[in-house]
């Protein structure tokens, strides 16, 4: 403490100028119009600059939290949606709410996936607890993005659309011919659209979408585009075609979850009657 207040008192001539600088700024600048407008203009610049670095920088850590809160809410829209979109049959008949509530839509986000394998994962970061059951399509603005193959409490593990053991069932748009379309091992960037008949028309560039045929996918998610035509030469009654897929499987992020409420119920159908449903 001694050595403190000596080498204060050893400096007294500089805290007093500094003291003296200080009050002589604030005097002129509380009593001379100019220069005190120039002062604060100074000063909220100055500070303005420095709110906003900080606004940035929460804005960055939040961002992540504000994706999750948003890709829930549309999940939320999609929910609702979903009864708008329903059509009466061609009698004219209302559809009843059970039919119309057939889709179920929840939020999450990837958080772990692969892409070099013959057999890719993502790991979700909603489990049991949020919803998530075996067996929900999964899907991002973009397109088609996989399936959930098995689910934790707070966590989901889901075959990506980069999975040969995952087959979705599709169709092309503008003709409603389906097929199903499923990854060959090859580019993460492209996958075949298999089963389609050697007499159909089909197109570069037409767009592939889900049929709505299996109880995983609603109707109309993007695909991809046919980017190839040729003929299935290991079946000469098919064609080979290459649809060039819609999602970025590097980026995949944020992500919604659909479940078809009548899953189980036709899944044990097809079962009874031995019948193969792809999904």
């Amino acid at each position: 403490m001694l050595r403190i207040l000596q080498f204060l008192y050893r400096i007294r001539a500089f805290i007093l100028f500094v003291f003296l600088e200080v009050l002589a700024i604030w005097m002129i600048v509380t009593n001379n119009s100019p220069q005190g407008a120039a002062f604060f203009n100074s000063s909220n610049r100055l500070v303005g600059a420095a709110l906003e670095k900080q606004a940035n920088v929460v804005q960055f850590f939040s961002l992540a939290e504000a994706n999750e809160a948003l890709t829930a809410e549309n999940a939320e829209i999609l929910q609702r949606l979903s009864f708008l979109q329903v059509k009466p049959d061609s009698m004219g008949i209302e559809l009843d709410s059970a039919l119309a509530a057939t889709y179920q839509f929840k939020g999450g986000r990837v958080i772990g996936s692969s892409l070099r394998f013959s057999q890719n994962y993502l790991t979700i970061n909603k489990g049991a607890k949020d919803g998530i059951k075996p067996g929900m399509g999964i899907f991002n603005p973009q397109g088609v993005v996989g399936r959930v193959k098995s689910v934790s409490e707070n966590y989901a593990v889901a075959f990506s659309l980069l999975n040969t053991d995952l087959l979705v069932s599709s169709k092309i748009k503008s003709t409603d011919v389906f097929g199903s379309v499923q990854w060959d091992g090859e580019s993460s960037t492209e996958a075949k659209l298999l089963f389609v008949p050697r007499h159909v028309k089909a197109q570069e560039g037409d767009t592939i979408v889900t049929s709505g045929f299996n109880a995983v996918f609603p109707e109309g998610i993007l695909i991809g585009i046919i980017s190839k035509i040729s003929p299935d030469e290991k079946d000469p009654n098919y064609l080979d075609l290459t649809v060039k897929l819609s999602t970025d499987f590097s980026k995949v992020n944020y992500v919604y979850l659909v479940e078809n409420t009548l899953f189980n119920e036709l899944d044990s159908l097809y079962r009874q009657s031995e019948i193969s449903n792809e999904y």
